[in-house]
Parts: C-alpha cells; sequence; structure tokens
C-alpha cells in the first residue's frame, strides 16, 4: 500500500465515526482512493416519501458523503460549493443504492466531480455533478499516519 493510500485510509478512520448523518442513515463507505469514493445505502421504510419512493433528500445524502470522500481523500480540508441532481429513476425500499464519485478536474482550490447512484439492478437512478472549495489546512498530519 502506498503512502497516499496511507493518509486516506487515516482519513476515513479519523472522519467517517464523526460523521453522525450518514452514520444515522447506515451509509457505508465502501471504497476511497485519490479522487474516488463508492458508498452504499440500503432504503429503509423511514427513508421514503409519501408516496412510497426513496424521498429525494436521502439520495443527495449519499451521494453528498461519496462526494465528500472523493474530494477529501486529497487530505485538504474542503467543503463543498455547489452539488446538483438530476432523478432518473426512483429508489425503492430494500434497494441498496450504490453511490459512485470520480474525480473530473482538481485545481488549486477547486475540484469538480461526478457522482452516479444506481439501484440494486446497476440501474442509473440519479447524476450529480458537485464543486468542491478547498478552505485551508491538512486533514491529518504526518504524527497521524
Amino acid at each position: 500500500m502506498g503512502d497516499e493510500q496511507k493518509i486516506i485510509d487515516a482519513i476515513v478512520a479519523k472522519c467517517s465515526p464523526q460523521d453522525k448523518c450518514p452514520n444515522a442513515l447506515g451509509i457505508e463507505l465502501v471504497e476511497v482512493r485519490p479522487g474516488f469514493a463508492k458508498a452504499n445505502m440500503v432504503v429503509r421504510d423511514d427513508m421514503l416519501n409519501f408516496i412510497g419512493t426513496c424521498h429525494g433528500g436521502m439520495l443527495m445524502t449519499l451521494a453528498d458523503t461519496t462526494f465528500a470522500y472523493a474530494s477529501l481523500s486529497r487530505n485538504l480540508q474542503g467543503v463543498a460549493q455547489d452539488l446538483s441532481i438530476n432523478f432518473v429513476k426512483p429508489g425503492k425500499a430494500g434497494d441498496t443504492i450504490t453511490a459512485i464519485a470520480e474525480e473530473r478536474s482538481r485545481g488549486k482550490r477547486t475540484g469538480v466531480y461526478d457522482i452516479t447512484l444506481t439501484n440494486s439492478k446497476d440501474e442509473v437512478i440519479a447524476l450529480l455533478r458537485g464543486k468542491s472549495f478547498v478552505i485551508g489546512g491538512k486533514i491529518i498530519t504526518e504524527e497521524e499516519i
């Protein structure tokens, strides 16, 4: 395992336990590597809207979480500056929704990420684009690795 991946693993180990909202939703990080993250979430009954499909906010939270870890994999503290979503199909109770965030561009202060959400049948249910903004500082210091 390279030094870059050791830093990423340390970032996940530090941040994930403190990430209360995704933890409450059962979001599971599957993989994080430079500029990339993958996570899963099982749609529970309490995540459904009044028409019986997964609430868009739940899908957005899964996507935002995955986007965050892809961006933070560069070990620079940052925030989401913009995140837009296109809903393609509904998520349904019992579906395992997978989110994959991929870095498309990385500058000194901003990054652009595409996030794809798929259901248990590997059908695309939402497409997102996010822009990150570096606010400064490292997430993990050398002493924490």
